[in-house]
């Protein structure tokens, strides 16, 4: 798996109100924890991962709020960009996932994710302004952060801890809740422009933002926020490291069977009696392999006469992707306690992702072809052969990439009141979220009776371009249309009121009750005219399905000051879902402060994730694996089995695996505890350390496919593989299932340094970094752990160490930053080679980013 290891010089420049500035890089500030003291008396705010009200500093949980400033001093145009800059946060899900598909091969509509502590997206929870949102259509199981409108935003808060006693399901790795603005009375044009110096991968981003109304003082406040972000491709062909899967020094060979030109298989002729040698011997090869295929796209394979197709060369690093979002709040005062909002999001996702033209396997090539080898189409004769019909996988290169549109969208319409009552502090609200999704093929795809027809009958050649008539035939066999849709609804009511009850030694005691009830509906359609005819696609085998479910809570939590420097704090939720039962979440928080200058604090909860509805109610769909394997029965060892085995079928090529869901899967369940210190040994000086350990059972998944094809595993997993009556390979069934454990642990540091002020200006430096300790895990039950620390374990690496760090610098109306984001070194996957010579390390990885900005002049842009 090659990395990026060379930066991109970009120049940015950004028109917002009056600032300008220019920054060299990829931006890479860090996202810091900001704990600025308001002016005048401390307001207690109701901060995420607990429903009491409090300071952000009295919180026992570990919590980073990155504030908006950030994001324009950063540059950061979208929700991806800031969670990368959080250490803790390990997602590589992103709209570049769209190309190829997730880890199943499968579309993925262009989605971007959360995954905290790198447990994956399905066990972050987010939020927007504290509240949930529909998940993606495609999974079921996670937020599409495209649709995050980061221009509204005021601030981001990560609690880096586990929180289903407060949220329920999802909040396993942790928690981040998006906070919009509360208020808007100015208008603001903003255009950012991003160009690397090498071609691909552009960026242009505007919004606006305006609002009318004072909320202190006209008691209303309406304002909206619109945003525009589109970006350019990127093709393997335009990065040096991305340009070809061969590369012989390192061991890698990543390469189809399917290739322009086709490869053939001869049948022969077999022996008079059974065991009798065959008159003409069992043939493979390739017209062009003599004159070396068709490089560099196609290559002769190392180990026969038959061409390996470079798909590398015809994918893209990065779709072409284009983003738009709407947010809009009203906000009124009801009386003297009590504020009502509405609030509306609309947003729009568009990907086109483009890959290697479509592999078309099992043709047959009849004698009487002209294009059969040495026949009158100018295909070179071939020695060796039987006469017999000629089986023939091809890429039709002149079809054209395999292109496929996705677009999503996402609308949320929420209403809430909140204010105080009979003493309670209260909040209350209805909510409507929907996440849609749906994909067209529009370029490469081909019918694959008529693509196979059109073989059969002579009209096509697969071993060379096509003349006139087969053009125009190719052309007719053109596949486009919309394949597949989906929609995600949920409907929630949410009420919570809290207060403080008695005094106790160190304070009040304060507590919260709640409930919580939501109706979740989720359809995923298939166009099966579109997806039976098009293999290529892995969709081929795809089915609908659909599912709902209620689910019910009911949550509380105390705050207990035991003495003047202790407070425990405990919270508890019940969850009752339909289709899976119910649970019952605790946790534990401590925080004590002995000084001023020291502050202790602990934590200790249950966590539990259930399972989608994709993931219990899909009816088993047949697709094609990622990668390509041997059939262990007909292949073994890459050496084909005769008469019924098929090297252009059975070996080192992409085979079929039967995929869907299990109405028996039960809930993940997780324990977390976590517990560090905050210092402040001088005013000038804030390092906090947080130790944490999270142990999550019953992973809910597919065993990985490499798992069930590696030799070793044979004799375990021998009735996965399903057979047709003939004893040719049908698919491997690979259901979801609770499968292992995973145990991850480690520490996150974070460090701040004032220096005084002086006739320089101002000085700060931040560090925010996430030590992994641990990360072992499972992939099936009871099996042995495998460490990800370090190492590209089966879809991605875990770093060692990551941290983001900046210097900043502020002089009267000028200012400057300094960055640096950073990744440790690991040991690459390659490719399960034992030759030492091999082996990849990458190395560690950093961007700089320097901005600089000057607020003394208004410009209007």
């Amino acid at each position: 798996m090659m990395k990026e290891t060379v930066l991109s010089r970009s120049i940015r420049t950004i028109c917002a109100g009056g600032l300008a500035a220019a920054s060299l890089g990829l931006l890479a500030a860090p996202a810091v924890a900001q704990d600025a003291p308001a002016e005048g008396k401390m307001q207690r705010i109701e901060v995420t991962g607990s429903s009491i009200k409090r300071l952000v500093s009295e919180t026992a949980n570990p919590l980073s709020v990155i504030k908006a400033e950030e994001f324009i001093k950063q540059g950061l145009t979208t929700a991806a960009e800031v969670l990368d800059r959080i250490p803790s946060n390990g997602s590589s899900m992103g709209a570049g996932n769209a190309v190829g598909g997730n880890s199943s091969g499968l579309p993925t509509g262009g989605q971007a994710s959360a995954d905290l502590r790198g447990l994956g997206g399905d066990k972050t929870l987010v939020l927007l302004n504290g509240r949930r949102l529909a998940n993606h259509p495609y999974d079921g199981a996670s937020v599409d952060l495209n649709i995050i409108p980061i221009t509204a935003l005021d601030r981001v808060e990560v609690l880096r801890d586990g929180a289903s006693a407060i949220y329920g399901t999802d909040a396993i790795g942790g928690v981040i809740n998006f906070i919009t603005k509360r208020s808007l009375n100015t208008t603001t044009i903003t255009g950012e422009v991003v160009r690397p110096s090498k071609d691909g991968g552009g960026e242009k981003r505007v919004n606006l933002s305006s609002g009318i109304g004072n909320l202190d003082k006209d008691g209303w406040n309406l304002f909206g926020v619109a945003d525009y972000h589109k970006q350019t491709v990127l093709t393997s062909q335009q990065r040096e490291f991305s340009k070809t899967g061969v590369i012989p020094a390192h061991g890698v060979f990543l390469t189809s069977g399917t290739t322009f030109p086709g490869n053939y298989r001869d049948p022969g002729i077999p022996g008079l009696t059974k065991d009798a040698p065959p008159i003409i011997p069992v043939k493979v090869g390739n017209p062009g392999f003599a004159s070396g295929c068709n490089p560099p796209f196609s290559v002769p394979s190392t180990t026969n006469s038959t061409c390996r197709q470079d798909y590398t060369r015809l994918i893209d690093d990065l779709p072409e992707q284009e983003t738009t979002a709407f947010f809009g709040k009203g906000t009124f005062k009801l009386g003297e306690n009590h504020t009502g909002s509405v609030e509306f999001l609309h947003a729009e996702n568009k990907v086109m992702s483009r890959t290697a033209p479509p592999p078309q396997t099992d043709l047959v090539l009849p004698k009487s072809s002209k294009y059969y080898p040495g026949n009158s189409g100018g295909v070179p004769a071939q020695t060796g052969l039987s006469g017999n019909d000629l089986t023939v996988n091809w890429r039709p290169v002149e079809a054209g990439q395999r292109r496929i549109n996705s677009k999503g969208e996402a609308d949320r319409l929420v209403g809430s009141l909140e204010g105080e009552l009979a003493g309670w502090d209260y909040k209350t609200g209805l909510s409507y979220s929907v996440s849609k999704s749906s994909e067209d093929f529009t370029g490469g795809y081909v019918k694959d009776d008529a693509f196979a027809a059109g073989v059969r009958n002579g009209i096509l050649n697969p071993f060379g371009l096509q003349d006139s008539a087969g053009k125009a035939y190719l052309d007719s066999t053109a596949l486009r249309g919309q394949v597949q849709s989906a929609k995600d609804t949920s409907t929630g009511f949410d009420l919570k009121a809290s207060r403080e009850l008695m005094d106790l030694p160190g304070g009040k005691l304060a507590v919260a009750f709640g409930t919580e009830l939501r109706h979740q509906k989720a359809d995923f359609n298939v166009n099966r005219e579109i997806a039976g005819q098009a293999t290529s696609s892995g969709l081929s085998g795809s089915l609908s399905k659909s599912g709902s479910r209620n689910i019910k809570a009911l949550f509380g939590e105390v705050n207990l000051p035991l003495i003047k420097d202790l407070e425990v704090s405990f919270a508890a939720r019940f969850d009752d879902y339909s289709d899976v039962g119910s649970t019952t979440n605790p946790k534990l928080g401590v925080r004590y402060q002995p000084s001023k200058e020291v502050v202790l604090r602990g934590s200790a909860s249950t966590g539990f994730r259930a399972p989608t509805l994709f993931e219990k109610n899909a009816p088993p769909s047949k697709n094609d694996t990622s990668n390509e394997y041997n059939d262990p029965i007909l292949c073994p060892g890459g050496k084909v089995v005769l008469p019924l085995g098929s090297e252009l079928r059975d070996c080192n090529l992409q085979q079929f695996k039967l995929q869907g869901g299990n109405p028996n899967l039960s809930p993940e369940k997780s324990k977390t505890f976590s517990f560090g210190t905050v210092l402040e040994p001088i005013k000038e000086v804030t390092l906090t350390v947080d130790y944490w350990n999270i142990h999550l059972k019953d992973k809910i998944g597919a065993l990985p496919e490499a798992t069930i094809y590696d030799p070793a595993n044979f004799a375990k997993y021998k009735d996965l593989f399903l057979r047709n009556p003939d004893g040719t390979p049908y698919a491997i069934k690979d259901l979801n299932e609770n499968l292992g454990e995973v145990k991850t642990d480690g520490v996150d540091l974070s460090l701040t340094l004032r220096l005084p002020r002086s006739e320089y200006g101002n000085f700060t430096f931040t560090l925010d970094g996430t030590y992994v300790h641990k990360y072992d895990y499972q992939n099936e039950r009871n099996g042995e752990f495998k460490n990800n620390v370090g190492n590209y374990g089966d879809d991605r690496p875990v770093f060692r160490w990551k941290h983001n760090a900046a210097l900043n610098w502020r002089l009267g109306d000028w200012s400057a930053t300094l960055a640096q984001s950073y990744k440790s070194s690991y040991t690459d996957q390659n490719m399960g080679l034992d030759d030492p010579k091999y082996k990849q390390d990458v190395s560690s990885y950093s961007l700089w980013n320097l901005s600089a900005g000057y607020a003394g002049v208004r410009v209007w842009c």
